[in-house]
């Protein structure tokens, strides 16, 4: 009860300031970020800001080192977190903005008056979905009835939905229930430089200097997704193992940082030479090394699907009842992978053994329809060009 109360205060709070500044002069562009995947657009950005508009970023304290990177280009950037600080900072250049760009869903968006010049656009983090997210997440309906009034209000606050497939911006629909004329068919500006042979080229460099054990071996990475509860993640004994069938492979284990506890408990049962634990290196980087990824759930099947590299792609889900109860996947999941789930540690050694390759045209075009390396500039020429 006493929680419910202070959201309402809350609300209440960001309603009013956002009333106060409504009519303030629109010379604002605004980034708020909670992933750090999309520097290289926020940077287009601001070579192309006109001079009479200010780009902030506003970022949660776990992209900090985004943020130094973004400062020393000389971007303004300001740390981010609910609290009063946003309601009386962050509201009022809200208010005094053109466009506000997201890449996550944030609450306080949905208690905010929404002038008819400000565009709110929302670039999410992820350029696929396999599991389920608002209202198609079971636990959501569970909520209360004023908890799902402020879901549908930020859900509904976002104006466009900048995505890379027809396929995408359904998910975006069915799991939000807004329109979809609002998905706007851009690309994801992250996987334009998938496409580019000069990041591939550092990325590598990067993977080599700390791995260099890695050069002129299959390289099969293990990178499974994050779970909301952070324990909920208990993969079956004897993983190891089998993940290292292949003796002529190196197996590269990367996990959510906040699985460090479980890290340690897999580097305690790992006997073999030939696996590595790369917490200092990004998943993204690792990819373009990698022959074979095995995830699950993860986004990442969409990043590695655009490498050049990509050879095989295995989905190992041994916890998939469980999880198509709790959040909960996409409904036709089994129509689109490029590969069947693997439940069974038996059937992940086959798999890796046969080492067979993929196509993956027809999930490209059911995912990455429209990424083509140019999402960055399209997203420019949309929002930034066409400011007065």
């Amino acid at each position: 009860m006493v929680g419910t109360v202070l959201k309402v205060i809350y609300v209440f709070l960001i309603k009013l300031v956002s009333l106060l500044f409504y009519f303030r002069k629109k010379s604002n562009v605004i980034y708020i970020m909670s992933f750090d995947n999309n520097l290289g657009l926020i940077k287009s950005m601001a070579r192309q800001m006109p001079k009479n508009k200010n780009l902030y970023v506003y970022y949660e304290p776990a992209n900090e080192a985004a943020a130094t990177d973004l400062a020393a280009y000389g971007i303004k950037t300001v740390p981010f977190k609910n609290g009063l600080k946003l309601v009386f900072d962050l509201i009022p250049k809200i208010m005094a903005s053109n466009i506000v760009f997201c890449d996550n869903y944030f609450p306080f968006l949905g208690g905010i008056f929404h002038p008819k010049e400000l565009k709110i656009v929302q670039l999410w983090h992820a350029n696929g979905a396999i599991k389920k997210f608002g209202w198609q997440d079971a636990s959501t309906d569970k909520r209360s009835v004023f908890d799902k009034k402020r879901f549908q209000k930020v859900y509904d606050s976002f104006d466009e939905y900048v995505v890379a497939s027809e396929t995408m911006g359904n998910v975006f629909k069915n799991s939000y229930h807004v329109p979809f004329d609002r998905m706007k068919m851009i690309g994801y500006p992250r996987s334009d430089r998938l496409f580019k042979e000069k990041w591939i080229k550092i990325a590598k460099r990067r993977v080599y200097n700390f791995a260099p054990q890695l050069k002129n071996k299959r390289v099969i990475l293990y990178a499974p997704t994050y779970r909301d509860d952070g324990k909920s993640f208990v993969p079956p004994k004897g993983l190891i193992e089998s993940l290292t069938v292949d003796k002529n492979a190196i197996v590269v284990i990367k996990l959510h940082p906040l699985l460090r506890d479980l890290e340690a408990k897999l580097q305690k049962e790992s006997t073999s030479d030939n696996v590595i634990f790369c917490n200092q290196l990004s998943t993204t980087d690792l990819l373009v090394v990698t022959d074979t990824l095995i995830t699950d759930y993860s986004s990442v099947a969409f990043d590695y699907s655009l490498l050049p590299n990509a050879h095989s792609l295995l989905f190992f889900m041994f916890d998939l009842d469980e999880y198509k109860q709790n959040p909960g996947i996409q409904n036709d999941l089994l129509n689109w992978l490029p590969t069947k789930p693997i439940t069974s540690l038996e059937d992940l050694q086959t798999a890796i053994k046969k080492d067979e390759a993929v196509d993956f045209s027809n999930f490209n075009h059911h995912w990455n329809k429209y990424n083509d390396g140019f999402a960055t500039s399209r997203v420019i020429d949309r929002y930034i060009k066409t400011l007065k």
